[in-house]
C-alpha cells in the first residue's frame, strides 16, 4: 500500500527518494528548470521604468530585454540601457529581416524586441522580461503561448492624468494636447486587459508595494508545475 508521501507519475517518471522537489522537477523537464518569459505592459506614465528599477534593486534575477525604438532619447535615457535608439531605416531593415520577436507602432514611433538576446538568455535558462505595449504583447501571446502577461495599471485615469502632468512639469514642457492623447490611448490599452494573466495596480506613492507584487508573480510562476515551455 502506498504511504501518504508516495508520488505516482502517470508518464512513468520515478522520482529519486533522495532528491529534493526542485531537482525532481528539473529532471522531469529534461535538465535545467525551464526559463520563463514575462511581459510587462502599461499605459504611458504608469511607472513601468520605476518598477523595473525596483526589481533590479531587489536583485530579481531576470534578463530585461532592451527594445529598439525610432523615437529620440529623453534627457535621462541611456542608449543600450533604456532602449536601443535606431533610425527608421535601420528599424525597417531589422523588421524586414525577421529579427524582431515583436514590433509595433506607438505614438508614431516604432518599437521592437530583437530575437537574438532573448534566445540567448532563454538558452542559458534565464527568465526574460519584455517591457512592451499592448500590440506587442498580443503578438507575443500568439507566438509564445507560455509567456506570462502582466498589466500594470494606474488606480484611475485621474491618477494617470496627475502622473502625466507631473512628468511634463519635470521635463519643463507641458503639452496638454499630448496628455489628452495619452489618456485616450490609455483607455484603449485598458480595454485589452482580458488578454493578460495578471493585473497589478500601481497606486501613487506606493511603488515598493507594486514592485513586491510583481516579484511575487515572478516567483510564483517559477515554481508552477506543468508550465508551457518557452520557444522562440
Amino acid at each position: 500500500m502506498d504511504g501518504p508521501d508516495t508520488v505516482r507519475d502517470t508518464d512513468g517518471f520515478q522520482p529519486d527518494s533522495l532528491a529534493g522537489p526542485l531537482e525532481i522537477l528539473s529532471r522531469h523537464s529534461g535538465g535545467a528548470a525551464p526559463a520563463r518569459m514575462f511581459v510587462l505592459s502599461a499605459p504611458s506614465g504608469t511607472g513601468k521604468d520605476s518598477v523595473l528599477a525596483g526589481l533590479r534593486r531587489r536583485n530579481v534575477d531576470l534578463h530585461i530585454a532592451v527594445a529598439c525604438t525610432t523615437r529620440q532619447p529623453r534627457p535621462n535615457e541611456v542608449d543600450g540601457v533604456d532602449y536601443h535608439f535606431v533610425g527608421r531605416e535601420e528599424f525597417a531593415e531589422i523588421r524586414g529581416s525577421g529579427e524582431f520577436l515583436e514590433d509595433a507602432v506607438y505614438a508614431g514611433h516604432g518599437y521592437g524586441t530583437r530575437l537574438g538576446p532573448v534566445r540567448e538568455a532563454l538558452s542559458a535558462s534565464r527568465d526574460v522580461l519584455l517591457k512592451i505595449e499592448v500590440q506587442g504583447a498580443a503578438t507575443v501571446r500568439l507566438k509564445v503561448p507560455g509567456a506570462v502577461l502582466i498589466f500594470l495599471a494606474p488606480a484611475s485615469l485621474d491618477d494617470l492624468r496627475e502622473r502625466l502632468e507631473c512628468a511634463a512639469v519635470e521635463r519643463g514642457v507641458v503639452d496638454q494636447a499630448d496628455i489628452e492623447r495619452r489618456l485616450v490611448e490609455a483607455r484603449r490599452e485598458l480595454a485589452c486587459l482580458p488578454g493578460y494573466d495578471y493585473l497589478v495596480v500601481n497606486h501613487m506613492h506606493r511603488l515598493e508595494e507594486t514592485v513586491r507584487q510583481i516579484e511575487a508573480i515572478i516567483l510564483s510562476e517559477r515554481t508552477r508545475i506543468g508550465a508551457v515551455p518557452i520557444r522562440v
